[in-house]
């Protein structure tokens, strides 16, 4: 057992990734199959095809996206702990402090947290306003009354489903970019400068989902998915000149 690969810290990594991918492709696949697929669909087909669906599709695709966030969530922070840990036992708080303010570094703390959001917008805002929505159509299609809050909670989670998915597109780049595209050529001096933008510019997103309108401002934006994929491409490129020039 001890000659095999998988049983040796690059081995677990290699594990942890496996799952990360796994977990991930599920999480951001129904993330899109939400925007790009059923938004519209719902937008088109009658009242009582939309209630089933919501009572019979919608609760088992989200038992896969929000578990997809999870598992994608604790396999990502696992590897970056070992990392750590592994750099600082072969080269104390110097090297750990490299590898934090180098390329990799850079990157996985922009992509991880643009992935820490959108965890946390399946958590706890999507799911929770979902489960109202959820249970407003069930009590319907029972003969009883719809939930008043039904309806704010709906636009609640769509705009946080916007939100991550608009993140989407910045975290998927930084991610690859921390072992596939070398965006600093030797650990930075001082990389906080330019992180503290990108998080300040990420922290006016967020707190959109969390407290903005759908039909005002910057939520009127992300009315169609359209737009949410051209300024998800703005807020990639806008990272990545952030990233190169004021790392």
């Amino acid at each position: 057992m001890e000659n095999l690969a998988l049983f040796t810290t690059e081995g677990l990594l290699f594990v942890l990734r496996w799952i990360h991918f796994l977990a991930g492709i599920t999480w951001i696949g129904l993330l899109y199959y939400f925007n790009f697929v059923q938004v519209p669909f719902f937008a088109e087909t009658e009242a009582p095809v939309r209630s089933g669906a919501i009572q019979k599709l919608v609760p088992r695709a989200l038992w896969w996206f929000r578990w997809g966030a999870m598992f994608t969530f604790l396999s990502g922070l696992a590897i970056i702990l070992i990392r750590l840990h592994r750099e600082g036992k072969e080269g104390g708080m110097v090297a750990v402090m490299d590898l934090v303010a180098g390329n990799w570094g850079v990157a996985i703390q922009l992509g991880g947290l643009l992935g820490t959001l959108m965890f946390a917008n399946v958590w706890l805002v999507i799911w929770p306003n979902q489960k109202i929505v959820i249970a407003s159509a069930e009590a319907v299609a029972k003969g009883g009354q719809a939930d008043p809050n039904a309806a704010g909670a709906g636009a609640r989670a769509f705009l946080a489903s916007r939100t991550n998915t608009l993140f989407s597109i910045p975290m998927l780049f930084f991610m690859g970019a921390a072992s596939h595209l070398t965006i600093l050529q030797a650990p930075s001096e001082s990389p906080w400068k330019g992180i503290g933008i990108a998080v300040v510019l990420m922290a006016a997103i967020e707190l959109n989902a969390l407290f903005g309108k759908k039909n005002e401002g910057f939520g009127k934006l992300l009315e169609k998915h359209v737009s949410v994929i051209h300024v998800g491409l703005l807020l990639t490129g806008l990272l990545y000149v952030i990233s190169e020039v004021l790392v």
